[in-house]
């Protein structure tokens, strides 16, 4: 088949091993910085001059599926030559595709006998991102408790390190992208599954129902646009129990699986304040903010997290209101939008972009910010925002936020109307004006860190779960 590729970030690096490359026509992209250069030695168009080539099949490397279809049906190609990386299993052969499974810690010997006797936790990358860290903290939890675990993912990435320091053995098995649990032999006899995020629908789809299992869901609406309805309601509900990060991953997969029940476990913060409390930051540490309100917004910068509305309301501030803060928007910073905002905030000289850090800058950042802006159009329950509240920072988020429905105005955290940057720079301007009122506001956030968020809370909640479902 001939196929034209959507997207060249990082989904398109998640799934580009399973696409020949003969059979790749061009890749296209809507940055106008990639257009026209070559990326795994094949050309990198606009979508436009790109359906022009004869081609089979559009395969979509995005969660933004929605808005390029939208675009591709305008460009005039039809909807049934559009696929989702969702949608590969109906494009390859799984058999004949097959990717090699790595082990790390433990023998394929040892991982079959081990296995009756072990839970497995299936994540869907090995990243520092929320999701995954969010289940690394499970794993923490589960080893405690007294759990024999094995912890596999679809990627490798910097936490199997951390794994393998705790003596947890790690699988890197790219097939769970694509296979279903029947098809994923090595899970075969093991005594508990535990599946992270959505991704993971297809794996249910066809599955040993006597095998107990666990689906806990991350995701907003947004990462529900490319899943094929039919597969995800062959779900069966036997054996399996569905798990949601607060109300707003609930409210997705009851829009398309009514039926599925779902009950709430939000995640634990591993807590490395050593006073347990609020600390007033000695200037020290604040020397390159000026002894400015130090804001900062941490997530890649993509349209979902809304870098460009705080980047609209810092620049409805007056001069002498913004010379007195800065601004860090902390991330990935590789997308199409993160060009838009890096050549807006040329102007704006407050504002600081740092591309991404690793775990240790992120609580350098978190050490250095007064303030956590969460600007979302869509975010379940972001743990940088957690994680601000358990170092005393006081969060402004959108109502859009998870995080949001915990938070009383004034008290312990500020919010904003999603999108709404008159709004979002009214709560920064207040900030600004009362320092004083800030170091309050942390320490009630805090509070929130304790009795949601702290490992002991989350620890007895993944208890409970595991053992009404064994």
């Amino acid at each position: 088949m001939r196929f034209l590729v959507f997207g060249t970030g990082e989904y398109y690096q998640r799934f580009k091993k399973w696409i020949a490359k003969e059979e790749v026509v061009a890749l296209l992209d809507n940055s106008p910085a990639k257009q026209q250069g070559v990326v795994d030695g094949k050309e990198v168009l606009s979508p436009q001059e790109g359906v022009r080539r004869e081609f089979d099949a559009v395969i979509i490397m995005s969660f933004y599926v929605k808005a390029m279809k939208c675009q591709l049906l305008e460009l005039g190609v039809p909807e049934r030559k559009m696929y989702h990386f969702y949608d590969l299993r109906k494009l390859i052969d799984l058999d004949k595709n097959r990717q090699s499974v790595q082990l790390y810690g433990i023998s394929e010997q040892e991982l079959e006998i081990r296995a009756e006797r072990s839970i497995a936790l299936l994540s869907t990358d090995l990243a520092l991102g929320g999701t995954a860290i969010a289940l690394f903290q499970m794993t923490k939890a589960l080893k405690k408790t007294g759990y024999q675990i094995v912890f596999a993912s679809m990627m490798d990435g910097p936490l199997r390190g951390k794994l393998e320091e705790m003596g947890i053995p790690v699988v890197i098995d790219p097939n769970l992208q694509l296979a279903t649990m029947r098809e994923t032999e090595w899970l075969f006899g093991f005594r508990f599954i535990v599946c992270n995020a959505v991704n993971y629908y297809i794996f249910l789809s066809e599955r040993d129902l006597r095998i107990p299992m666990i689906w806990w869901l991350h995701d907003s609406p947004f990462f529900y646009d490319g899943v094929d309805k039919e597969i995800l309601r062959k779900i069966s509900g036997e054996n399996l129990t569905v798990l949601s990060v607060g109300l707003i991953p609930e409210k997705a997969i009851h829009a398309l699986a009514p039926e599925l029940p779902v009950r709430q476990l939000l995640y634990g913060v591993e807590d490395n304040v050593e006073s347990g409390g609020y600390l007033q930051k000695p200037e020290a540490e604040k020397k390159d903010t000026q002894g400015n309100i130090c804001f900062v917004t941490i997530g890649h910068i993509e349209e979902r997290k809304g870098q460009d509305i705080l980047l609209r309301a810092v620049s409805l501030l007056k001069k002498e209101e913004r010379r007195k803060a800065v601004f860090y928007l902390v991330g990935q910073d590789t997308s199409f939008l993160a060009e838009q905002v890096r050549a807006e905030a040329v102007h704006i000289p407050e504002i600081v972009i740092t591309g991404p850090v690793d775990r240790d800058g992120i609580e350098t950042v978190l050490d250095r910010a007064d303030v956590m802006i969460c600007p979302s159009r869509e975010d379940p329950m972001p743990t940088v925002a957690a994680e601000a509240m358990m170092h005393s920072v006081p969060c402004i988020l959108s109502d859009a936020t998870g995080t949001a429905a915990y938070i009383t105005e004034g008290k312990d955290g500020l919010c904003f109307q999603s999108g709404n940057a008159v709004e979002l720079a009214e709560k920064i301007k207040w900030c600004i004006k009362n320092p004083k009122q800030i170091i309050r506001i942390g320490v009630n956030a805090r509070k929130i860190y304790e009795e949601r968020f702290a490992m002991d809370v989350f620890e007895k909640n993944v208890k409970r779960v595991i053992g009404s479902s064994l």
